[in-house]
């Protein structure tokens, strides 16, 4: 039954919903509505805390890493309050004033409050935790029990009431952060990498005609362009790396499992993760410490017993690359753009340079698979989506549409601000959809998709040349954002990690005329610390972040 009404889908719709919550991006590798008004902060940042404008980091306080932020909070020569301020004037001043980034979709009305008890615990020899104090942005899938809302970025859900944090959340206020605003995000009635009904079209931050990537769009702009001190987002295929590369910042795609899910709008539950959005590695590799460990309410995370970290820090080594075997996925490893491939070339003799053994054609089998035939991938996505979303809409407290159903026609009877640049056809796929987790083609569909991604795969890939991880460019720079045909139908590099639901690491690697452009490094399951050390590393050897210029319009790439 689920095969038959598989088959006739139109190939443009299930690239769509192989996009929802992930990554269309740039040449295959494998392996604005009315936005609703962020509100003003209450109070003026302290003269010397206003945010500046500079092209290198450590320039002004919106460069500033979580881990040096953390610092001038311990030492008193800066306070939550005053953080917090300067990042909400901030948000006020470049997300819908000024460039216009449409990166926050809504500030926390209690940020201020929040920061003011956190330096109350601080005075009073109370430090929750590695984050204590330290404002962070949260991705608008990931629910917040407190008065932001939690809508995935739609008004159709402004009635969700959550009567609990996400997990995710729920972990990063035990360790002292605040949840300073709601990051815009890719809906599920978009074509459009960063644009959401309630958030509009996010813009990219260096270049601000250019996409941002998606779906984690608004924690990546946001991070990059200094509106909070770092994000957490989500992925399913290339959420969190995608927006990374393209926004010039760090993102861990964690292993599946190894970070709860419960509390997030559902994606697909075989690939979906939560992962941080950062300035720097070290700054990623605090907050995964945060995010780890198990959580019954998600069972996927039991298999994170026993390999989990509390800490990732200490695989912040110097001189971690040197002796590390790092293939390059060859067949694949070029064809972004000519300016892309000059940019993972120069990457490859950084690795060489920093003492790495790099394994030339280290080719990922399936990879030509992986990208050519997606029934397997797009029926376990389908039927993952079409459950799980309904499951949510129907037990999640408040006033909202209760079904796929109900949301199709709330948005039709709002067309005019809900459906303004785009149908809402691939929605209507998914709610016709007959598949059940149950079917047996589904869970040969699941089995087929492992086996073909994981031991076919990547792990083919490292078992053969003995590698310690894959590095491939994260993505070509950011195409030009069109809200008339949405983004190019082309999935990007992060599709073989996603669909294996390993960790892959985005890091800054170089500009193409003022667009970032990154690298990725991936490896199989729970291998986190050693791609955080070989990404540190890399970051140390080739420091090549600079602030986003906030350029109005790029050249043609």
């Amino acid at each position: 039954m689920a095969g038959k009404y598989l088959s006739s889908i139109p190939e443009i719709h299930r690239r769509r919903l192989l996009g929802l919550g992930a990554a269309l991006t740039a040449p295959a590798l494998l392996g604005i509505g009315a936005p609703r008004a962020v509100a003003a902060p209450a109070s003026e940042p302290p003269a010397g805390l206003r945010s500046g404008r500079s092209t290198g980091r450590g320039g002004g306080l919106e460069e500033l890493s979580v881990t040096e932020l953390r610092d001038r909070l311990a030492s008193g020569k800066l306070t939550s309050v005053e953080l917090t301020a300067f990042y909400l004037n901030r948000i006020a001043e470049l997300n819908h004033k000024g460039p216009g980034l449409h990166a926050v979709i809504e500030t926390n009305p209690d940020a201020l409050k929040l920061a003011a008890k956190r330096d109350a615990e601080r005075r009073a020899g109370k430090v929750r935790g590695v984050l204590h104090g330290i404002p962070l942005l949260v991705k608008d899938n990931l629910a917040t029990a407190d008065r932001m809302h939690s809508t995935n970025g739609m008004r159709a859900l402004l009635g969700v009431r959550p009567s609990k944090d996400a997990t995710a959340v729920a972990r990063l206020r035990a360790a002292g952060a605040i949840p300073l605003a709601k990051g815009n995000l890719t809906s599920l009635v978009s074509a459009s990498s960063g644009y959401s009904q309630r958030g509009g079209q996010t813009r990219n931050p260096y270049k601000l005609d250019r996409s941002p990537n998606g779906s984690s769009s608004g924690p990546a702009a946001a991070t990059a362009a200094g509106l909070c001190a770092a994000a957490i987002g989500t992925e399913t295929i290339g959420s969190i790396l995608g927006p990374s590369g393209a926004n010039g910042i760090v993102g861990i795609r964690p292993t599946t499992g190894l970070t709860s899910r419960s509390g997030m709008f559902p994606g697909a539950r075989s690939f979906d993760t939560v992962g941080p959005l950062c300035r720097t590695v070290a700054d990623a590799a605090l907050l995964l410490g945060v995010l780890t460990g198990v959580d019954p309410t998600d069972p996927a995370t039991a298999d994170s017993k026993g390999r989990f970290h509390r800490d990732y820090t200490p695989y912040l080594k110097p001189g971690g690359l040197r002796g590390a075997r790092i293939g390059l996925p060859r067949a694949v490893f070029t064809g972004y753009s000519a300016h892309a491939d000059a940019v993972a070339e120069q990457a490859v003799k950084v690795l060489e340079e920093a003492g790495a053994v790099v394994v030339d054609n280290a080719d990922i089998p399936t990879a030509e698979r992986m990208m050519t035939d997606l029934d397997a991938a797009f029926l376990v996505q389908i039927t993952e989506m079409k459950h799980d979303v309904e499951e949510y809409l129907a037990r999640t407290p408040g006033d909202h549409p209760r079904s796929l159903a109900e949301l199709i026609a709330y948005n039709e009877a709002h067309a005019s601000t809900e459906l303004e640049y785009f149908a809402q056809d691939t929605l209507r796929v998914m709610a016709d959809f007959p598949g059940k987790p149950t079917d047996p083609e589904y869970k040969k569909a699941v089995a087929t998709v492992r086996r073909v991604a994981r031991d076919e795969g990547v792990d083919a890939a490292l078992r053969k040349d003995r590698l310690d991880a894959l590095m491939m460019p994260t993505g070509a720079p950011a195409w030009k954002t069109d809200l008339i045909n949405g983004d190019p139908a082309i999935m990007g590099s992060a599709i073989a990690v996603g669909y294996a639901g390993y960790p892959a690491i985005s890091v800054p690697a170089g500009y193409v005329h003022g667009l970032p452009v990154g690298v990725t490094f991936a490896g199989t399951a729970w291998s986190e610390p050693q791609l955080i050390r070989f990404a540190s590393a890399f970051e140390q050897a080739h420091p090549v972040w600079r602030a986003p210029s906030f350029t109005a319009a790029s050249p043609g790439l």
